[in-house]
């Protein structure tokens, strides 16, 4: 097995990912709203099986190239040091978009939404969302795929799988009541923030690792 700490770092760019506003967010936030708990739920629900999803299907693919071409590894770190690079900037230009006060919309959901189709809706949103590859290229980028056993990838996967679905079922859960999401729509810039300049160490770190080695 694979030491703990290769896991945590997986989960917290994850986990990064989720406190911030984005598609997957937005859409939970919304069901909830519109529909309920219950619905939220489903939303989150959807969002777990998706992350779970992204994760088993680059893990495998990731783990593939690095089989047909040895070295590459090291030169994709690169390739996750600039992706994280994005991922801060665009994150503080979020955050001060949020400052300046711009403000997000909630999309209109229907007000009998079942968990069933709160889970499809959710599911699909996922699965074409274009920051969920991104995200997922720069994390297998950092963890070492190929070294990884089929218990790591297990671990990998039911801890994604949980990061995900379960800050959702938070936002489910919090966001329900309308004061609790506007609240969020107002001030999420300054997760925003947090999250940039965390990427931005992240960043900095693996360029450091890198150019050490």
């Amino acid at each position: 097995m694979l030491p703990l700490h290769d896991f945590f770092w997986v989960w917290a760019i994850l986990a990064l990912n989720v406190l911030t506003p984005g598609p997957n967010v937005i859409n939970t936030i919304a069901t909830a709203m519109a529909a309920g708990r219950v619905a939220g739920v489903g939303a989150a629900a959807g969002v777990g099986l998706g992350v779970g999803g992204w994760c088993l299907a680059t893990t495998f693919g990731i783990s593939a190239l690095f089989r047909l071409v040895p070295g590459l590894q090291y030169n994709l770190s690169f390739v996750a040091i600039a992706l994280l690079a994005w991922f801060a900037q665009r994150y503080l230009r979020a955050a001060w978009a949020g400052w300046r006060g711009a403000r997000r919309g909630l999309p209109v959901l229907p007000r009998h939404d079942s968990f069933g189709s709160a889970f499809w809706r959710s599911l699909m949103i996922n699965w074409v969302n274009p920051k969920a590859l991104t995200t997922w290229l720069a994390i297998l980028t950092i963890f070492p795929v190929a070294r990884a056993s089929g218990p790591d990838v297990a671990l990998l996967w039911v801890g994604a799988m949980t990061v995900a679905g379960g800050m959702h079922v938070g936002y489910a859960l919090i966001f329900s009541t309308g004061p609790a999401a506007r609240f969020y729509l107002r001030y999420g810039w300054v997760m925003s923030g947090v999250a940039g300049v965390l990427f931005a160490l992240f960043a900095a770190r693996l360029l450091v690792g890198q150019l050490a080695a």
